[in-house]
């Protein structure tokens, strides 16, 4: 199987699982007993750990491959799937979101950057946006489904006496054992690394291929630290990088009402925790579809008017129609703001394009780390902040909050929009399949 299809295939199954229980995890939260704001601060440590992890876990992945930190995330990600799944009070839940961020600090960057070291072993310098729209759309499409899933499971509510939520959070359970299976089948190890261009730490864990599996993971935490001061660096001095940060971070604020705020305020508009549980799988489903035809569209858009442009018109539609799903007043509306917010977020593949331009294969995981490690902290940090806001004023007020937030994004885009008009592609032609 070709790399292109083998990533495709474990971006299926890694985001189908997750479509299963996306808009539920607040709602578990507020069916075990919790308020809104301990329910955003128990998800908040999900983002607390990343941002603890995110850079040296990224480190060692340059270094010691792609391949083998991708399976220890399968691997963690079944134990966060499993604690959830038991969690029964503030403090279980408050763990199940740690063991979850462990696994997205480890599962961030060595896939995305497995598939982009391989399209360039054969093709230098090609450019991801098609291939990672494709990837964008399967999510969505994946996402889509098992959302739709979820939702007629809870309807359905088979076992009386026991949450209606408890079924979706089940099959999640077992779906991450199949990811599981998938990686450790399909995942072959790219070369990525090369002495000519290395510092000393890192030659010698890329030289230590017959020292071992122990041997090569001593030299490959030992280098890690270079890497993630290179990655840093790079960010530090690369004026498109520090804008695609800071974007990514206040995209995040957004991020809170579509993941967080859209089944709270929609259990406050249908009357129920039930209601607006069996209400969301069909919701999210066809969210996810929007999201899926958003990616394929970027990608196609970005033909003709170039990524960054199109980075930045989507990121500015993900706002507004955030704006939109705050002052609305009736489930309807909320639902139509919300498909729309959706579908302009597929676009964000196409920020992951402009962060592979400036990327190299020594340091791709930790620059797409940084990124994420910025992007999970903003969620932790604001999260519960947009909590007590909610609490104190209302939903609305709060996500009205988040969306005038998130359009200080745009200047980020700026610089990579002036870059992209000094390289000349601002239509560029699919470089890679």
């Amino acid at each position: 199987m070709s790399p292109t299809r083998v990533y495709y295939v474990l971006t299926f199954t890694r985001w189908f699982p997750t479509g299963f229980v996306v808009g539920l995890f607040v709602l578990w939260a507020l069916d075990l007993g919790l308020g809104t704001a301990q329910a955003m601060s128990a998800l908040a440590a999900i983002g607390l750990v990343v941002a603890l992890l995110e850079l040296p876990t990224s480190g060692f992945t340059d270094v010691f491959g792609r391949r083998p930190v991708y399976v220890a995330a399968a691997v963690v990600q079944i134990a966060a799937a499993a604690a959830y799944l038991t969690a029964s009070s503030w403090g279980t839940y408050l763990l199940a979101g740690a063991l979850m961020g462990v696994f997205r600090a480890l599962e961030s960057g060595p896939l995305e950057a497995w598939f982009v070291d391989a399209v360039h072993e054969r093709t230098p310098g090609a450019d991801v946006d098609q291939p990672l729209a494709r990837a964008g759309s399967i999510i969505g499409a994946s996402m889509a489904a098992s959302s739709l899933l979820s939702g007629g499971l809870v309807a359905w509510h088979p076992m009386e006496g026991r949450s209606a939520l408890e079924l979706p959070m089940a099959l999640f359970a077992v779906l991450t054992v199949g990811h599981l299976v998938a990686v450790l089948a399909l995942m072959r190890e790219v070369p990525h690394l090369h002495t000519d261009a290395a510092t000393p730490d890192l030659a010698e864990a890329v030289e230590q291929t017959s020292a071992g599996p122990l041997g090569r993971a001593l030299a490959s935490a030992k280098a890690a630290p270079a890497v993630v001061v290179s990655g840093l660096r790079l960010v530090a001095t690369s004026a498109v990088l520090r804008g695609l940060v800071l974007a990514s971070g206040l995209t995040s604020v957004v991020m809170v009402v579509q993941e967080t705020f859209m089944p709270i305020r929609l259990a406050e508009l249908v009357g129920g925790l039930d209601t607006a549980g069996a209400l969301m799988g069909p919701v999210a489903a066809v969210g996810w579809g929007a999201f899926s035809l958003g990616a394929v569209a970027a990608g196609r858009v970005s033909r003709r008017i170039g990524v960054a442009r199109t980075a930045l018109l989507g990121r500015a539609a993900h706002c507004v129609g955030a704006l939109v799903m705050g002052v609305v007043l009736g489930p309807v509306a909320l639902v139509a703001a919300y498909l729309l917010t959706y579908g302009v977020f597929g676009s964000g593949v196409m920020h992951r394009a402009l962060l592979h331009r400036e990327a190299s294969a020594s340091n791709r995981a930790t620059v797409l780390s940084i990124d994420s490690m910025v992007s999970f902290f903003a969620f932790a940090v604001v999260s519960p902040s947009l909590g007590l806001l909610a609490e104190r004023t209302s939903t609305q007020a709060a996500v009205v909050t988040a969306a005038l937030v998130g359009l200080v994004a745009l200047v980020g885009y700026l610089p990579a929009l002036r870059a992209e008009r000094v390289r000349g592609d601002s239509s560029p032609a699919a470089a890679a399949a």
